[in-house]
């Protein structure tokens, strides 16, 4: 007898194998359907998430600061042109002293001897011109020993010039190397410094060059004087630029009649332009190059970040002023720099 139950079952499964054949086509497109949009899902994932401003232009003070160190604006260093023993020296370290005044006297001895020799040659010299007014000696006798006198004359002055120092100008005695019956050897004597006015050497960015004058007024600020604002102007430019640092020197002098400043003090020194219009950007949008002193932004061109090398000009509160780099109206990226590279994906989140 047939088991009329199998039977059933057997075509049942059949039923049900048919039934899945039928579904598996429409099943593969669900599948590709699915596998597209999590396609899609990652490709949207892929874009960096950033915030953004627009570079825009503001009326800003073109002042620029610059760190400088005071230096004396003449340094002389007391010195004669011989090795010699030092006799006295006349003054101290702080000691003020004048233009001409004896400073230091050094061995005498040899002086002496030619200031000697002189006088006997000035007395053969008067004697022997009588002798020539009654033709007892040849006027070549007379000739030589005049000659002799003015080699000598000018010895001595030179021997009273390397005896003798004075001081060639009004100023300090900051140094002091030796002592009284030393012997000099090549370390100056003593080192005169002129206080007043002195003189800062700051170096300025290229993009200034048309636009620092001779004469402009200058403040500077002292770290010692926290709450003081001293006065200078500018009194030498120098002409060329350094190609690595593009940068130019500036001397500034000092007024210094109270004497309240002094060589070696550190301060800042600020220049001001006037003002005009700049590009502006928050400085959070302002990053470092790792391993150098670049600065550079992102900026977002068709929906991926540009990098972009940017020269800062002044820190303007949250804000840098932009000398090159960018231009007005350029999207910039002011959060989420530190997934990006140049070329990355992004979406604005916006504020």
């Amino acid at each position: 007898m047939f088991d009329n139950s199998k039977i059933y079952i057997q075509i049942k499964n059949m039923k049900t194998k048919n039934r899945i054949l039928l579904l598996l086509p429409f099943l593969s497109i669900v599948i590709l359907i699915s596998c597209g949009k999590k396609k899609e899902e990652v490709k949207e994932d892929t874009a960096v998430k950033v915030y953004t401003t627009v570079a825009h232009l503001e009326t800003v003070d073109q002042t620029a600061t610059y760190t400088a160190n005071v230096k004396a604006d003449v340094i002389n260093q007391i010195t004669p042109a011989m090795p010699g023993r030092i006799e006295k020296i006349y003054a101290e370290i702080g000691d003020r002293v004048s233009k001409n005044q004896l400073l230091v006297q050094m061995e005498s001895s040899n002086l002496k001897q030619q200031n000697t020799q002189l006088d006997n040659l000035e007395k053969d010299y008067t004697r022997y011109s009588e002798l020539l007014k009654v033709g007892g000696i040849a006027q070549q006798q007379v000739d030589q020993i005049k000659t002799q006198i003015d080699v000598l004359r000018t010895a001595i002055k030179n021997l009273q010039d390397n005896t003798q120092l004075l001081s060639p100008i009004n100023g300090v005695v900051t140094a002091r190397n030796y002592d009284n019956g030393d012997i000099y050897a090549q370390t100056p004597i003593l080192t005169v410094e002129q206080l007043n006015p002195l003189k800062a050497i700051v170096n300025v960015s290229e993009s200034y060059f048309s636009k620092v004058k001779l004469g402009m007024p200058v403040n500077i600020q002292l770290d010692v004087y926290e709450n003081e604002t001293f006065t200078g102007k500018v009194s030498l430019i120098y002409p060329t630029i350094d190609a690595a640092t593009h940068t130019f020197g500036v001397q500034i002098t000092i007024n210094n009649t109270d004497m309240k400043v002094r060589p070696g003090m550190f301060g800042r020194v600020t220049l001001n332009f006037g003002s005009g219009q700049s590009i502006v950007i928050p400085d959070a949008a302002v990053q470092k190059q790792t391993g150098s002193n670049d600065k550079y932004v992102f900026v977002i061109e068709s929906g991926t970040a540009k990098y972009r090398k940017v020269e800062l000009g002044q820190h303007l509160g949250d804000n840098y002023e932009i000398f090159s780099g960018i231009n007005n109206g350029d999207t910039v990226v002011t959060a989420g720099q530190t997934r990006l590279i140049d070329g990355t994906a992004v979406e604005i989140i916006k504020n």
